[in-house]
């Protein structure tokens, strides 16, 4: 390739030199100097050389296309006060903490928490016993067991609001910073006794399943997009977590990447502890393509995503 442009460059020289402009019309030379140009675009623009194309600002990139030291960087957090760059400091009000819905949406109300008669394991043999297990029965939930397993997640055991009936304050069965909670549960249910497979929402405010459609397949398209992973096909229910970080940005700024990989795995832990005392089992995931699960549940991939997922399950007899 460089022996070709040496060449052509060489020719170019030597033949402008020795080009007897009073012999050539001025339209002549324009032609010339044209076709002298489109060789040497063709030659600069061999496959050799091509670089590849630059993204435009529109495209969503992942962390494969930032250097390690990068990678680590919102491990870290940082170095400076991200207290005096947020926007609650500059006095923005917080974002709702749940996604708005249609009221003519389906809904189907959960067993209250205050009913529930599962779940008395203790917290020791719980701890004791956590497994990720795979093997999952034909066997189907109780709607108490689910239930149960969303008030464990997800569940808000108080709201405070002010006089105007505004919320002032949430609190939930698991930690989060700032009382952030920066999640969204869906789940894809296959086996739960009344209810409908398909795909659903959890709305913790209202203790409520919200149905966004019914599909008898689509457990099968979900361990599709986690790569053919079986035990995620045969469960009985697939928790799938989506993000929503402005959330947690809204109050810590550049530390709030950090903060919602941290609250994630809080709450897929209170999910492990809760399946287990009801004596079934569960196992998370992360391995799944992102674009086909962000897909899948109708997020933009970009102020929601999928974060993280975990398959729950009656477990199958010891043979």
């Amino acid at each position: 390739m460089r022996r070709l442009q040496h060449g052509f460059s060489r020719l170019t020289k030597s033949h402008l030199l020795s080009i007897n402009f009073q012999r050539f019309s001025s339209l002549s030379f324009l032609c010339i100097l044209s076709v002298l140009s489109f060789l040497s675009f063709s030659l600069l623009s061999s496959t050799e050389d091509k670089q590849p194309p630059v993204a435009s600002d529109s495209v969503i990139r992942g962390v494969d296309d930032l250097p390690l030291e990068q990678r680590r960087a919102f491990l870290r957090g940082t170095l400076s006060d991200w207290r005096i760059d947020t926007d609650k400091q500059r006095g923005i009000s917080p974002p709702p903490i749940q996604k708005p819905y249609s009221p003519d949406a389906k809904r189907l109300d959960l067993i209250s928490s205050d009913k529930f008669t599962v779940g008395s394991m203790s917290v020791r043999d719980a701890v004791r016993n956590r497994r990720s297990r795979r093997d999952f029965s034909g066997a189907q939930f109780s709607l108490e067991e689910l239930s149960y397993l969303l008030w464990a997640t997800q569940g808000i055991s108080r709201l405070d609001r002010d006089q105007d009936g505004k919320l002032k304050a949430q609190y939930r069965t698991v930690p989060s910073g700032g009382a952030r909670h920066p999640f969204e549960t869906y789940l894809v249910i296959s086996r739960v006794k009344g209810v409908t497979p398909g795909l659903y929402r959890y709305l913790p405010v209202e203790h409520q399943l919200l149905m966004i459609k019914e599909d008898l397949g689509l457990a099968q398209q979900v361990m599709n997009s986690c790569y053919g992973q079986g035990f995620i096909g045969s469960s009985a229910v697939t928790f799938i977590w989506s993000a929503i970080p402005y959330r947690s940005e809204w109050k810590y700024g550049s530390i709030a990447e950090k903060l919602v990989a941290i609250d994630v795995g809080h709450v897929c832990q209170n999910l492990y502890l809760a399946v287990e005392s009801i004596n079934s089992g569960v196992c998370a995931s992360m391995g799944y393509n992102q674009k086909r699960m962000d897909d899948l549940l109708k997020v933009d991939g970009k102020n929601e995503f999928v974060i993280y997922l975990a398959a729950a399950g009656k477990l199958a007899k010891k043979k």
